[in-house]
């Protein structure tokens, strides 16, 4: 192995980011580059893989530009993505034959109420761990087969390729057409027992092998990135949430993370064997190095958080920027009895109700901004709390403490309240970026830049802890009352 730092690929859903660490998981040198959003359509999201491409290799060039490196500097890539965003290329020309379809584009929904059917939306669950949803990449690939004339029939003779980013940019690096454990178990279509592509997925959602890649483990030596930096290893790829779990080191189950940003995530380590979920929570990937068996998580998505805080600033006016919420929550005790639940467009786990929709509950007159503010803060708190006591009664491996990262993090109020409602301790790293880290983690022991998963667990530092401080009848009231306005946000959408 040669060079001492690690470059760390960060495709994410706004932005692609290129982080440069050394060997003690400091950052060395960032850039990032956002690339266009497009919807041409409601519901509709979609990107255009050449620029983010494109934006990757820019990205690169400057962050070690930044740090005065070379490739000679750099010992491995890791690569760290959005997850489910769908793309198809031409296998010979490498061209996308659509733009990717994003994670959160909807136009797949009528599809997914057809391949319920009777069954309903946990038709599949046994096979891949994933309700029928959106959300995931095996719908959207049947709906760009059936929409693009003529793709069907060049996907069956293997002149198409699909691949989510992850998938694209390793076939940009290295020409090698493979993906990892983690992205493949966002597709619906991997057989979580096997990790291989599980044929009665494959014929249910009308896909053919032929367009499928490799699935690889996350920490694996995918090819070397000709194509940007020559003779530099490839050497991980992780999907982000799973990253940020393993760049939170951790490695043990009952260990779990939450991002807190535009939505949350909270993931939990569950050891060597996927749990299956009868309570909103979707059982996935966390990550495999080598050839050792994979671990595996419970995953609980939760739509709006820090999207909650942009709507109070840009469709409320009550706040300026986000870091006010913080400061105006802060000039009342308590939320005055009102709670907000921000079902914008239907609510994730543990409910997975598209029908519900926003409400605000609990007005009096004596309600002010203040508690509106606090409000929308306790609201992700209380939303987090549902995941985390569908994981506790799920898992047999009780919440002792969440490792917490993203941009929310920042406010002390919510952290607060979080370890309050929780009843365990919140703690934030001192590396804030966690998620290009656990990709860096991965690449490092896939070339033996670190050693093993102790001397990573070793580096891992607490920023700041939260300790809880509340009455548990408090804690009861305060649930009781977040339930009764999430059940007055069922039912407005038919």
């Amino acid at each position: 192995m040669s060079g001492v730092y690690i470059l760390a690929i960060d495709q994410g859903t706004t932005s692609t980011r290129a982080i440069v660490f050394d060997v003690d998981g400091h950052v060395v040198a960032i850039d990032q580059r956002e690339h266009h959003q497009s919807y041409p359509r409601p519901g509709w999201v979609e990107h255009d893989p050449t620029e983010i491409w494109h934006q990757v290799q820019a990205v690169t060039k400057r962050a070690l530009d930044q740090a005065g490196l070379s490739r000679a500097d750099v010992a491995a890539i890791g690569i760290t993505n959005q997850r489910e965003t769908t793309i198809l290329w031409d296998a010979e020309t490498g061209e996308p034959v659509h733009p990717a379809i994003v994670w959160q584009d909807t136009r797949t929904d009528a599809l997914i109420r057809t391949l319920a059917g009777d069954a309903g939306p946990n038709r599949f669950n046994e096979l891949c761990g994933l309700p029928l949803a959106t959300y995931f990449a095996g719908p959207k690939i049947t709906w760009l087969l059936e929409h693009v004339p003529g793709l069907r029939k060049r996907a069956e003779a293997g002149e198409i390729r699909f691949g989510t980013l992850d998938t694209w940019l390793i076939e940009k690096l290295t020409g090698k057409h493979q993906t990892d454990v983690t992205n493949a178990s966002r597709t619906m279509l991997m057989n979580l027992s096997t990790l291989d592509w599980d044929d009665r997925l494959l014929e249910a959602f009308g896909v053919p092998r032929a367009i499928m890649p490799e699935i690889r483990p996350s920490a694996h030596i995918y090819g070397e990135a000709d194509q940007m930096l020559p003779g530099v290893p490839v050497a991980s790829a992780l999907g982000d949430q799973q990253a940020a779990l393993f760049g939170q080191a951790c490695f043990s189950p009952g260990e779990a993370k939450c991002t807190y940003g535009t939505g949350s995530f909270l993931l939990l380590n569950t050891g060597p064997q996927p749990i299956p979920s009868t309570r909103g929570l979707v059982t996935t990937v966390a990550y495999q190095l080598g050839d050792k068996p994979p671990a595996y998580a419970l995953e609980g998505s939760i739509a709006v958080t820090g999207a909650l805080v942009q709507w109070m600033r840009d469709n409320l006016g009550l706040i300026t920027s986000a870091p006010e919420i913080n400061d105006l929550a802060a000039t009342v005790a308590d939320n005055g009895g009102c709670y907000i639940v921000p079902a914008f467009s239907g609510l994730f786990a543990p409910y997975w109700r598209t029908d519900a929709r926003g409400v605000i509950a609990g007005l009096t007159g004596y309600v002010t901004k203040g508690h509106l503010a606090r409000a929308v803060l306790e609201a992700t708190a209380w939303q987090v709390k549902d995941v985390v006591d569908a994981m506790n009664l799920e898992s047999g491996l009780p919440l002792t403490a969440l490792r917490a990262d993203g941009g929310m993090t920042a406010s002390d109020l919510l952290m607060s309240f979080q370890a309050d409602v929780l009843d365990v301790p919140v703690v934030r790293p001192t590396v804030a970026e966690t998620t290009a880290l656990g990709a860096a983690y991965a690449a490092g022991l896939a070339v033996g830049f670190w050693p093993d998963l102790e001397t990573l667990r070793a580096m891992w530092k607490p920023d700041k802890t939260w300790e809880p401080n509340m009455a548990d009848a408090d804690r009861k009231r305060g649930l009781a009352h977040w339930h009764r306005a999430v059940e007055r946000a069922f039912g407005w959408e038919e």
